[in-house]
């Protein structure tokens, strides 16, 4: 198998899961009772009226060939009447008069904030806590860092969140606890805004990775292969980090990836409690407000993140460990 033919295979499986899950979403609010056209009518709406948006908005289609509109829309853009979204067009949402591509094009860059600066620190801090208590197995610090990491698995987000605030908001007063500065207004701003944010996630996620890590470099260091690197009289550090660490981290890089691309679909919990305008909080009032164009362009595009970080993960495989490698 050739690396290209692996990765267009990869490609291509991609493509067939989002095009389920844009069916399955269309499908599901296609038979939900509420209709759009009408939520859009204004008052009083007429049957005429209410005709009107609903050719308007093309819900007066069959699902399928609103669906079909929806996808050839991301590829070539479409037009709503005398509206024109173009590609890669998400839709329009009419009760915001603006284009669904253009609403996430404004919020990603919040969301991608939060969830890359407190992924990238929950996994260092994660992997380095896992890989000190796996070489001090047994030991005061071990039994320290597994506690912490206990008290992190069962912290619920928000609750971490609330208690973040209070403390280091309202009690020390050293950092803002909501709203967001664009990194090009102030850098020192942008990063005192998210610093909570992302320790609030990173306390959470830490605790799982270091609980991954060191299992896993435990089981690896018991390996035959350990053993015989440390016959040949490699150093001790060689042994940990090019034999036993590298074998250990796969599956943690599995779940970041896969963590990675859930955060940067929607950060819900944390933008909630921190008063972030992100992709999360767009969901939310989407789902309120029953804007279907909106629902369904954020699920798809929250979904190719989720797959695409999973293609990446699969392609880094074969950097890590040779035995999973692609050759051609």
């Amino acid at each position: 198998m050739t690396l290209l033919r692996y990765i267009g295979g990869r490609v291509v499986g991609v493509v067939v899961v989002l095009l389920v899950i844009a069916v399955i979403t269309y499908a599901v609010f296609y038979l939900m009772p509420s209709d759009p056209a009408q939520l859009s009518c204004g008052r009083p709406c007429t049957p005429e009226a209410l005709a009107r948006a609903s050719a308007f908005m093309g819900t007066d289609l069959p699902w399928w060939r609103q669906l079909g509109g929806f996808l050839t829309g991301i590829v070539a853009g479409r037009s709503f009447g005398e509206l024109e979204c173009a590609a890669p067009c998400f839709g329009y949402s009419f009760q915001r008069n603006e284009g669904v591509t253009q609403l996430i094009a404004e919020r990603f860059p919040l969301t991608a904030s939060i969830a890359v600066g407190a992924a990238m620190l929950w996994l260092v801090v994660g992997v380095l806590a896992g890989v000190v208590s796996a070489l001090r197995r047994g030991a005061p610090i071990d039994r320290a860092i597994m506690t912490v990491a206990i008290a992190g698995v069962s912290t619920p987000v928000y609750l971490a969140g609330v208690v973040a605030v209070l403390i280091f908001g309202f009690v020390l007063r050293w950092l803002p606890v909501s709203g967001y500065v664009p990194f090009e207004d102030s850098p020192g701003a942008w990063f005192s805004h998210l610093l909570l944010p992302w320790t609030t996630l990173a306390f959470v996620s830490a605790a799982v990775y270091a609980r991954l890590t060191r299992g896993e470099l435990l089981e690896a260091m018991g390996q035959d292969y350990i053993r015989t690197a440390r016959a040949k009289g490699l150093r001790e550090s060689r042994v940990v980090v090019r034999h036993g660490l590298r074998t250990a981290l796969l599956p943690v890089i599995t779940v970041f990836g896969l963590d990675l691309g859930v955060l940067l679909g929607g950060t819900v919990i944390v933008e909630r409690v921190f008063s972030i305008p992100g992709l999360g909080t767009l969901l939310i009032e989407a789902v309120s407000g029953l804007d279907l164009q909106l629902i369904v362009g954020l699920t798809l595009f929250a979904a190719f993140l989720v797959v695409l970080m999973n293609l990446v993960v699969d392609l880094f495989y074969g950097v890590v460990d040779p035995r999973v490698r692609v050759t051609r």
